[in-house]
């Protein structure tokens, strides 16, 4: 399964979830939904770290982080967390577009999701103090998931506690599931063309 990515990009201009922003009292995240084609497309995923106290302990992530006063925009905060996550350089990624605003739940945070491509030509490097593992996983997988689970064609708030995306070794949950939820939903027609 390769992205058709010049039909993802007009999708994403016409439906971004929340355009209108952040809820008032969130803070302002930027994440990249980073896709990567290697035989077929496949989506960049970071594990956080085992570290104790720390919120996000072993959560399965999008790279991406808090959206800076120096930052121009959302889309900027997202390629800079991107680089300094994972050692991806600006270069080396070329934006698609914007999926939307997804809020946590259990803390005030909202995540602006900007997707992207990744050329797959710089070596990752991560700080294991953060960064737990790196891995990428198919598309078609995650699509297929979404199916078996029965969760394609069900409204994300519909689904709850049991959107989850269960690899073989790792579970998707949380907001992660949902911009992935959201992200097969949307655009899943856009992802069995070619490159």
């Amino acid at each position: 399964m390769l992205v058709d990515y010049p039909s993802l990009r007009r999708l994403l201009r016409r439906q971004a979830r929340g355009a209108d922003g952040a809820p008032s009292g969130h803070t302002r995240n930027a994440v990249c939904l980073l896709l990567v084609d290697r035989d077929e497309t496949e989506a960049v995923l970071i594990q956080k770290a085992d570290t104790n106290g720390y919120h996000w302990r072993d959560h399965v992530a999008l790279p991406g982080g808090r959206i800076e006063p120096a930052d121009a925009s959302p889309q900027e905060a997202a390629l800079r967390e991107l680089h300094e996550e994972l050692g991806i350089p600006r270069g080396d990624v070329e934006v698609v577009g914007c999926l939307g605003h997804f809020q946590t739940r259990t803390s005030k945070h909202d995540l602006e999701v900007i997707v992207a491509r990744w050329t797959g030509r710089s070596a990752l490097q991560v700080d294991p103090r953060e960064i737990a593992r790196v891995f990428e996983v198919p598309l078609r997988q995650l699509a297929d998931l979404h199916v078996q689970a029965g969760f394609r064609s069900r409204p994300e708030p519909e689904l709850g506690e049991a959107l989850v995306y269960a690899l073989p070794d790792a579970e998707i949950w949380g907001v992660t599931a949902r911009i992935l939820h959201c992200f097969l939903e949307e655009c899943g027609e856009h992802l069995h063309g070619s490159t």
